[in-house]
């Protein structure tokens, strides 16, 4: 009897994990079930294949990085570079347009948008336009006067402005990369797969905002093409870029300038030297890493909705970074760590790298020389991570 009374208590402990094991299982099912939240079969087509090989690579950037402005900047998005003057704009998420002083480090609070500035820009009369996720595409003048230009294209309105530059003509090119979800809850956007994105454009003669391209996923970054013939903007969860031409025989034609980079992008800067730099918010460099997998299965982003809504979703945005692409669309190199998370821009000025990124406050300040892109650094050159 003993013996058996030693067994009972025993299975005990057991036995209860096993039924609060059931029980949670069985609650997880019926908030799956009743969850009205319905991702989308994104179509194969759309989906990116294996990561292009990129020659060179340095993945401990943060090792050799300065960070500019911590405490000052909280999430500097997008950086945009007065030459003339010295500065580098960026938005942050106080509502603050703020300009940087490269000799000196200094930072000012210059604008306040009154919403989330996002995407910048310089214009031809050193204006600043500005995609503010919440207030639309906004001007800004060399007095610091903010003016609004656009929050709705087609009698829809912008639900995430994010992305822009202007051409030499004063074309404004930008994009509003979900007209479903907001800032607050981009996220989700991501997690249905639906195109909600759309690239546009203001003319600031006849104040007119027109839709050049829609049903996008998740339209992000923009850049003019220094020959001013095409503008390129970037698809975030489908690590794509596109061009758009706005002259010429193919004038209003879309056509591929890269794909399958080896990250999610973000903003897009050409440096002026035959360079674009693509923030890359996080690594996915194979059919096994967490993201790809959830693109592919909507279960999975259904899953991961439901986690963001009612509970703790696991921190999957590792290995930001930046990828220099050539003028042929070739990506040539790429700066990344395993530590930075969520890069949201990053463009050369002289020979140092300069990044934003929304979990990182500061900028991120790499001297290229001194901590170059390698070809032993890429992840492919190693035999124990292939």
């Amino acid at each position: 009897m003993p013996e058996s009374n030693n067994q009972s208590l025993s299975l005990g402990p057991s036995l209860a994990l096993k039924i609060t094991a059931l029980a949670l299982l069985t609650a997880a099912v019926v908030v799956y079930k009743l969850d009205p939240f319905d991702p989308a079969v994104i179509p194969a087509e759309e989906l990116s294949g294996a990561p292009a090989a990129v020659a060179e690579c340095s993945g401990r950037v943060l090792q050799g990085a300065e960070r500019i402005g911590v405490g000052e900047l909280a999430a500097a998005e997008d950086l945009a570079y007065d030459s003339e003057l010295g500065i580098v704009y960026t938005g942050d998420a106080d509502g603050w347009l703020k300009r940087v002083r490269l000799n000196d480090s200094a930072i000012e609070n210059w604008v306040f948008t009154g919403g989330r500035p996002l995407g910048v820009a310089l214009g031809p009369d050193s204006e600043v336009f500005v995609a503010d996720a919440y207030q639309g595409l906004l001007k800004v003048s060399k007095e610091g006067v903010v003016e609004a230009l656009t929050a709705e294209a087609d009698g829809v309105r912008f639900g995430l402005t994010d992305g822009v530059d202007v051409a030499e003509d004063g074309t404004v090119y930008f994009t509003d990369a979900s007209y479903k979800y907001g800032f607050h809850n981009f996220i989700f956007d991501l997690f249905e797969g639906r195109p909600f994105g759309r690239f546009l454009s203001y003319n600031p003669i006849t104040k007119t905002t027109k839709l050049l391209v829609g049903d996008l996923y998740f339209a992000n970054g923009v850049a003019v093409a220094p020959t001013q013939d095409f503008v390129v903007f970037c698809e975030t969860p489908l690590r794509r870029c596109k061009k758009y031409y706005i002259t010429g025989d193919r004038k209003g034609s879309v056509e591929k300038f890269v794909d399958n980079l080896p990250g999610t992008p973000d903003n897009i800067r050409y440096d002026g030297h035959g360079h674009y730099w693509i923030a890359l918010s996080l690594e996915m460099t194979g059919s096994s890493s967490s993201w790809y997998l959830a693109l592919k299965y909507p279960v999975l982003r259904k899953i991961m909705a439901i986690m963001e809504k009612y509970c703790r979703r696991p921190n999957l945005e590792k290995n930001g970074g930046v990828v220099a692409v050539n003028l042929q669309g070739k990506p040539v190199a790429w700066y990344y760590d395993y530590g930075w998370s969520l890069v949201t821009t990053g463009i050369k000025i002289g020979n140092s790298l300069y990044s934003g990124s929304l979990a990182l406050p500061g900028i991120v300040r790499l001297d290229l020389d001194r901590y170059p892109a390698t070809t032993a650094g890429c992840p492919w050159s190693k035999p124990d991570d292939l």
